[in-house]
């Protein structure tokens, strides 16, 4: 009888040693919470000191982009792309950018020729050439320096691809 008045009394101060030691658990979280929002509000309070954000200035890049000239778009081109174990096919749709809306009328009458240009520079390229970032900008590249060799009004400024699907 005694043991077990010894064993309630063991099992009541460990069961309010838990009740404490969860209120100080409880205390100190609060604590935590209260201090964090205190130094996040004095430290964030000084937006009066701070100056106004200065204007970032525009790159270049996104200038010429608002000063882009007239686009002649070029009926979508169908070729067979270099492969050396399976029929590999690019269809791609391309836009041509003029320095000039008098190149317009040069580009109708040479347009047969501009696009046996293109189709013979986009047969002559295999899939891995083409297919990464890279290799779509120089294709681009080289259709602009090669056209630009047979004008004579004006130049194209770029080629835009507005559709590019390997097959």
């Amino acid at each position: 009888m005694a043991e077990e008045k010894e064993t309630q009394e063991v099992e009541e101060k460990s069961g309010g040693n838990k009740l404490l030691l969860i209120v100080i658990i409880v205390l100190l979280l609060l604590l935590l919470v209260i201090g964090g929002l205190v130094a996040y509000f004095l430290l964030s309070g000084n937006d009066e000191e701070q100056p106004p954000p200065q204007k970032i200035e525009k790159k270049h890049k996104v200038d010429s982009m608002t000063e882009i000239g007239p686009i002649y778009p070029l009926d979508p081109f169908i070729v067979n792309l270099v492969s050396a174990n399976a029929n590999r096919y690019l269809k791609c749709k391309i836009d041509l950018e003029l320095d000039s809306p008098e190149l317009q009328q040069e580009i109708d009458k040479k347009l047969p020729a501009i696009r046996d240009l293109i189709i013979q520079i986009l047969s002559s390229k295999s899939v891995e050439e083409i297919q990464t970032a890279k290799g779509k900008q120089k294709l681009k590249e080289e259709i602009k320096r090669k056209i630009n060799e047979i004008l004579t009004t004006g130049e194209i400024r770029n080629v835009y691809f507005t559709e590019f699907v390997i097959q």
